[in-house]
């Protein structure tokens, strides 16, 4: 169960020391406190609220990546990185970054760059291993499907950028309706 909502003042038990922080939802509770006051122990994550993309964002970031993957002659998924390595968002554990050792072939690289279950950023590092193969460092990317909104509006930003270097007609890119939507939800420039 997900509920977004304000924290309000602690209350602090004076003779336990014990804090107890008020939670006011925006969405009705009811239901789930009646399944959950019994529990004994509960977890709990608070973090700021930041609203998710829309499913029409999705759904035309995919539409037209199809367009612009054949205008190129790539497939989706290589075209899905490619612009995911330009405009994506780094996986954190933490603070840091998780990079990813692979033998530097060609072969590995094909499959990095049509990988649709992970999403790998090539970098500089290459080194030599213990078995004399040479690696090469990769850099986790997050998937797009847990974007928010910011952070999809920056991926369909690159991916219109890309349409129009690859000379892509602006009817193909988007229809009116399409472009006024895009820039009033996600800031989205047309130009």
């Amino acid at each position: 169960m997900k509920f977004t909502g304000q924290l309000k003042q602690p209350v602090i038990d004076f003779v336990t020391g014990k804090l107890t922080l008020l939670f006011e939802p925006v969405e009705d509770f009811r239901q789930a406190y009646e399944e959950l006051k019994d529990c004994e122990k509960l977890s709990l994550e608070i973090k700021p609220y930041r609203r998710r993309r829309s499913l029409d964002a999705n759904a035309y970031y995919w539409v037209l990546l199809t367009k612009l993957a054949k205008k190129i002659g790539l497939s989706n998924p290589e075209t899905h990185n490619m612009l995911l390595c330009g405009y994506g968002q780094v996986e954190l554990f933490g603070d840091k970054a998780v990079y990813i050792t692979i033998p530097d072939t060609e072969e590995a690289e094909k499959k990095v760059k049509n990988a649709t279950d992970y999403h790998l950023q090539a970098t500089s590092q290459v080194r030599e291993g213990n078995d004399g193969i040479m690696y090469r460092t990769y850099k986790l990317l997050r998937g797009s499907h847990t974007y928010n909104t910011e952070e999809m509006a920056r991926l369909i930003d690159g991916l219109v950028q890309c349409c129009k270097d690859a000379g892509m007609p602006d009817a193909d890119i988007a229809s009116p309706d399409e472009k006024r939507i895009l820039k009033e939800r996600y800031g989205v420039d047309f130009g």
